[in-house]
């Protein structure tokens, strides 16, 4: 399960380098920007460029604030407005972290990315878009990117990749943190894994 989350962390990152508009089909953009991506990675392996690249190209491009709700479920309802600030940094901070790690850890790897037409309506404020990824001596993986159009932009809600879904997978474990913790529970758990981390 690792390895799926990592492969589509990676891949979501190469697709969102480039701003996405409300003009500029989902599809379209990652087409047109993941060639250019695999390139650039190929040549520069330096962490603090990795780091910077997914500081200010990548993660801009991702909705945290809705992603930190789907993975909380329910229990959103019952956090108060500072509790949800502190989810959605500790939250983004873990993805960053296990984002940068895995493309530091797989700049070399000869993958290649098929965007599959796109199944969307003219008005539509969300879609998914659907890449196939291959890589030599792997079966071909899919992965899947919920978008929403949010202030004309496209954002990242949640990716999918072998029928797994990344906020989904953390929802059991928010679960039972909380249930063993609380909120502050999660929150300092969340803290303490970015730590060790860092």
């Amino acid at each position: 399960m690792k390895k799926i989350f990592t492969a589509f962390l990676i891949i979501i990152g190469l697709s969102s380098i480039f701003p996405a508009s409300a003009q500029t089909a989902p599809d379209v953009l990652v087409r047109s920007t993941v060639e250019e991506v695999l390139a650039v990675l190929k040549q520069n392996q330096d962490p603090r460029t990795i780091q910077d690249i997914a500081e200010k190209k990548v993660l801009p491009h991702f909705d945290f604030r809705e992603m930190t709700q789907l993975a909380m479920g329910k229990s959103w309802r019952d956090a108060t407005p500072a509790q949800r600030k502190s989810l959605e940094n500790a939250f983004r901070s873990l993805l960053v972290r296990t984002y940068t790690t895995a493309l530091a850890e797989s700049a070399n790897v000869d993958r290649t990315i098929e965007v599959r037409p796109l199944q969307m309506k003219a008005g539509d404020d969300y879609t998914t878009v659907r890449t196939l990824v291959r890589e030599p001596g792997r079966p071909p993986l899919s992965i899947d990117y919920r978008m929403t159009l949010t202030d004309k932009v496209w954002k990242v809600t949640d990716i999918v990749a072998a029928n797994a879904s990344l906020v989904i997978s953390y929802r059991g474990s928010f679960a039972s943190e909380i249930s063993r913790s609380g909120i502050d529970g999660l929150i300092k758990s969340l803290e303490d894994k970015n730590k060790q981390g860092a």
